[in-house]
């Protein structure tokens, strides 16, 4: 008995058939695989020997963790940093010993190793946790914005407005926005094939599972990804970029009427770590992933890559606590140093 099939279902079949055949038609061989073995082939090129690199990264990851580990305890232990600026500069450490924790740890057992392989199951995962680190950490600094303009344009306010329930409401706000985004681009990525080499290998020139280097690497169509990143990811950098350029703006005309001289002294300093960090995190963020693919190579992108891995979450305990007085008052009475002068 023969078994037919109705019209319609012959063509739904036909297609699913080249719809899955699609990414090899764009150019994709026979051995393309949905998860193949990718190798970081990042530092592989690098003039630096890896000993001497695995000792600089190795110090930068220490000295990450200490110094946000050391933050984290100033505020949590000193009663005099319970603000609800405090509050959010802890939250922001915890998150910069994550990005951090994500990548330089990998990328140090990959140095000293003669075969920097990760599987696409944990590439992915990386993928998916240093996202959703590297998001939430440009929306709690968009916040901080926030809490600064309120400080500096309403301090009558500030403890009503810019209180502890509101921060940590906004805190779980970006850590839910982070994720959300994180498992739209991660989904898009699931699709994708890699045609490796004989032993099924894809060499990824970079030293963690980043955005670009995977779709650069894929033999698939990635235009989806790419408007993803223009749109969704443009959109979601938009928005607390003009956040914080609103916020000073209105600083910035408030300082200006202030009467005198030390007292907008004191207004400045007090947001100057914050531009600081601004600076910092999203120039790299734009350079990488908002410039056309044409404009940007990847030694560019690795440079930029390893500031906001590894250099801006190594910079921020040291930027807010070096130029916070209140810190540094907080530091010398937990050691017992005395007054800061």
């Amino acid at each position: 008995m023969i078994l037919s099939l109705p019209p319609m279902t012959c063509c739904l079949i036909q297609t699913l058939f080249q719809a899955s055949s699609f990414s090899f038609i764009m150019g994709c061989t026979p051995n393309a695989s949905h998860s193949p073995v990718f190798l970081l082939l990042g530092f592989s090129r690098a003039r630096t020997s890896p000993s001497l690199l695995f000792l600089l990264f190795l110090a930068i990851y220490l000295a990450t963790i200490m110094g946000n580990v050391t933050l984290v305890l100033l505020i949590s232990r000193d009663s005099r940093l319970h603000s609800p600026m405090y509050y959010l500069l802890r939250g922001l450490s915890v998150i910069d010993m994550g990005l951090s924790t994500v990548t330089l740890p990998q990328l140090l057992a990959h140095l000293v190793s003669s075969y920097p392989a990760i599987p696409a199951a944990r590439c992915l995962a990386q993928f998916f946790f240093f996202y959703v680190f590297g998001v939430t950490d440009t929306l709690v600094i968009s916040v901080m914005a926030l809490d600064r303009y309120v400080a500096i344009c309403d301090p009558l306010h500030y403890h009503s407005v810019m209180n502890r329930r509101l921060c940590a409401r906004l805190l779980a706000l970006s850590w839910m926005v982070s994720i959300v985004h994180t498992m739209l681009h991660v989904g898009l990525l699931l699709p994708l094939y890699w045609a490796g080499d004989a032993k099924g290998n894809v060499n990824l020139p970079h030293f963690f599972c980043d955005h670009r280097p995977l779709l650069r690497a894929s033999c698939s169509d990635i235009h989806s990804n790419e408007l993803a990143i223009f749109l969704e990811g443009g959109f979601l950098m938009l928005g607390p970029c003009a956040l914080i350029v609103l916020s000073y703006v209105r600083i910035g005309a408030t300082i200006l009427r202030l009467p005198s001289a030390a007292g907008r002294h004191r207004a400045v300093s007090t947001c100057g770590s914050h531009l600081t960090m601004v600076g910092f995190l999203y120039g790299t963020i734009i350079w990488v992933y908002f410039q056309p693919p044409s404009q940007n190579s990847q030694e560019q992108d690795m440079v930029a890559s390893v500031m906001y891995t590894a250099i801006t979450p190594l910079a921020n305990p040291f930027v807010y606590s070096l130029r916070n007085k209140d810190v540094k008052s907080a530091l010398h009475r937990l050691l017992g140093w005395g007054k800061v002068d």
